[in-house]
C-alpha cells in the first residue's frame, strides 16, 4: 500500500497534469473559432471552382486534345497518396484516423497490383506511415514553424505533384485529410485530384438555358484552370485539417481535464482512508500502551 507521502506526491502530480490539459483546451477553443472561419471561408470558392470545373469537364469529355490533368494518362498503374496530417499530437484519434483510411488505401492499390507511392503533410502521418511503408515516402513536408497555414505552403505542394505528373511519374492521386463537420465531428476523407475528378453531389452552375461561350477554347481555359484547382483542393484540406485538429485536440483535452479530476478525487479519498487508518492505529497503540500501565 502507498504510503501517505506518495498518495500526496500522486495528486500533485495528476493536478499539475491538469493544469496542463486545461490550458490546452483554452488554447485550442481560441485557435478554432478562427480555424473554423478560415474553413468555412474558402468553402464556397471550392464548391463554385467544383461545379464550374465540372461543367467543363462535361463539354471537354472524349475530346483527344483535353489536358492530361483531366483525361487522364490512359493508364491506372502508379498512384500517389498525398496524406495530410497534423504536425502535433495531444488530438485525439485525428492523425491515426486519416492514416488509418490511407492504410486501407495503399493495402487495396497493392492487392491489386499497383504500384503506391506516398506523399506525407505533417510529422504526425509520416511518423505513423514511415513504421510499415517508409520505402514508399518519396516527400515530406511539415509546417512546425509556420505561425499560420496559407496558400503558399498549399502551392508548393502542388508544385511538386505537378511536377511530377508531368515527369510522368504517377497516374492517380488521391488527397487524405480530415474534414471539419463540427467540434465532435471530423471525417477522414480520400480525394482523387489527379485526374481532376468534381465530388459527388457538386451541383454545375445553373445557366437557365444560356450558353457558355469559351474564349480562348475549353481546352485552353482548362489547362490553365486545372493547376489552380489542384493547388485550391490542397489548400482547402489544409484547413480543414486545421480546424479539425483545434477541434479533436479541444475534445481531447477537455475529456483529459475531466478524467484527471476523477482521478485526484479518487486519490483524496484514498489518502483520506490512508490518513484515517493511520491515527486509529497510533490511536490504539496509545491505548494499548495506557493500558499496559
Amino acid at each position: 500500500m502507498p504510503s501517505l507521502k506518495d498518495l500526496k506526491n500522486r495528486i500533485s502530480s495528476v493536478k499539475s497534469t491538469q493544469k496542463i490539459t486545461k490550458a490546452k483546451q483554452m488554447v485550442a477553443a481560441a485557435k478554432l473559432r478562427r480555424a473554423e472561419e478560415r474553413a468555412t471561408e474558402a468553402r464556397p470558392y471550392t464548391e463554385r471552382m467544383e461545379g464550374v470545373l465540372a461543367n467543363l469537364a462535361s463539354s471537354a469529355k472524349g475530346n483527344p486534345n483535353a489536358p492530361k490533368l483531366l483525361s487522364g494518362t490512359g493508364k491506372d498503374e502508379t498512384h500517389l497518396l498525398i496524406v495530410a496530417t497534423a504536425d502535433k499530437g495531444l488530438c485525439g484519434g485525428f492523425n491515426s484516423s486519416i492514416v488509418r483510411l490511407a492504410r486501407e488505401h495503399i493495402v487495396k492499390l497493392q492487392g491489386e497490383g499497383k504500384k503506391v507511392k506516398i506523399i506525407t503533410v505533417g510529422r504526425k502521418g509520416n511518423d505513423q506511415l514511415k513504421r510499415l511503408y517508409g520505402e514508399l515516402v518519396i516527400w515530406k513536408t511539415n509546417f512546425v514553424e509556420i505561425k499560420q497555414v496559407g496558400f503558399a505552403q498549399a502551392h508548393e505542394i502542388a508544385e511538386k505533384t505537378l511536377s511530377m505528373f508531368d515527369a510522368g511519374e504517377f497516374d492517380v492521386a488521391t488527397l487524405f485529410f480530415g474534414k471539419f463537420k463540427n467540434v465532435v465531428t471530423q471525417i477522414p476523407t480520400a480525394q482523387q485530384v489527379i485526374p481532376a475528378v468534381a465530388p459527388e453531389g457538386v451541383k454545375t452552375p445553373d445557366l437557365k438555358g444560356a450558353v457558355y461561350e469559351y474564349e480562348p477554347d475549353e481546352a485552353d481555359i482548362l489547362r490553365a484552370l486545372l493547376p489552380r484547382y489542384v493547388a485550391v483542393q490542397i489548400f482547402r484540406a489544409l484547413l480543414e485539417n486545421v480546424a479539425s485538429e483545434q477541434a479533436a485536440s479541444m475534445s481531447a483535452m477537455d475529456n483529459a481535464t475531466r478524467n484527471a479530476g476523477d482521478m485526484i478525487d479518487k486519490l483524496n479519498l484514498k489518502y483520506n482512508r490512508a490518513r484515517q487508518a493511520q491515527i486509529t492505529t497510533e490511536l490504539i497503540e496509545i491505548i494499548a500502551g495506557a493500558e499496559a500501565l
